[in-house]
């Protein structure tokens, strides 16, 4: 199987897993985002650490891979705690959406950092992807109103950022256990000052949902840091938003939730423009493939 399509298989394994945490951290009911992540990352850390024992990893980090590593997990933290309020106050459905913006961030950001450049296409995606957004954050006058759907689009960023990251660590070789351990290690361990001074005690059956929705982010964890080191965010991003359909699926069918007509149409926007993206991508590298085969003639 070639290395693009391994990453598309790990991306819409990912989504799926994702769109089940957020459901899951949904149904965990009225506790502090900040300690619903911990419990999200402590589960993910001790399967890394499951996985580095078995497959005989060392624990070692190169210095040169550190900066990267601290950056990709602050970003990260930052995203999935966005990421956990706008959950707990939006619909699931809506939250994902605005979570999915974080492909259009990687392209954003490996096109500054890692030199991936973005085409035209790309570009004007982009900009496309945000008036979407729009339609599912429903900006008016009254700034308050839209918070929390702006704090999912910090944590898209934030993610974007963190993905691009990733991307970074996978060509510096750095394995993608290594990566989940070290990420998920920081993000316990950057919040349990909070917990110690605010922790919120819970029902069984939170703990329970909460170890699930860990267990969904570990899934979703090591299959998104595999996707995005066996390919570049512009050839398998679009596979991420098939998280919106396992969401609203998900969403319809444990919550009961069901999203309005603005956001219906911001999601046929956002994902109409990654799939028209994708494809427009997919042609010109064919076009390209084909005229090096002719030169070569």
């Amino acid at each position: 199987m070639k290395n693009t399509k391994k990453g598309m298989v790990c991306i819409i394994f990912a989504a799926f897993f994702f769109a089940a945490m957020n459901v899951f951290v949904k149904l965990s009911g009225d506790l502090p985002s900040i300690q619903k992540s911990f419990f999200r990352n402590l589960i993910a850390a001790l399967f890394a650490l499951i996985i580095l024992i078995k497959d005989h990893h060392d624990f070692k980090y190169n210095t040169k891979d550190l900066p990267m590593l601290i950056l990709r997990s602050t970003f990260g933290t930052l995203g999935i705690l966005c990421n956990f309020y706008a959950v707990d106050h939006l619909l699931v459905s809506d939250a994902s959406m605005l979570n999915k913006l974080s492909p259009f961030f990687v392209i954003i950001f490996s096109s500054l950092f890692l030199k991936e450049k973005a085409n035209r296409v790309q570009k004007i995606s982009i900009v496309i992807a945000f008036i979407g957004a729009l339609f599912v954050i429903k900006p008016t006058v009254h700034f308050m109103n839209q918070i929390d759907s702006l704090i999912g689009v910090l944590g898209a960023m934030g993610a974007g950022i963190a993905y691009t990251c990733v991307r970074q660590l996978g060509k510096q070789g750095v394995p993608g256990p290594k990566i989940v351990f070290f990420f998920s290690c920081f993000s316990c361990l950057s919040v349990v000052p909070y917990l110690i001074f605010h922790y919120v005690p819970m029902t069984l059956s939170q703990l329970g949902l909460l170890l699930l929705a860990g267990l969904m982010a570990a899934g979703g964890q090591f299959s998104i840091t595999a996707a995005y080191t066996y390919a570049p965010a512009r050839d398998i991003s679009v596979y991420d938003y098939t998280q919106i359909l396992f969401a609203a699926i998900l969403g319809f069918i444990l919550l009961n939730q069901i999203p309005d007509i603005y956001s219906i149409i911001g999601y046929i926007i956002i994902i109409g423009v990654a799939i028209a993206s994708f494809l427009i991508q997919q042609k010109n590298d064919s076009i390209c493939s084909d005229m090096i085969k002719v030169d070569k003639e």
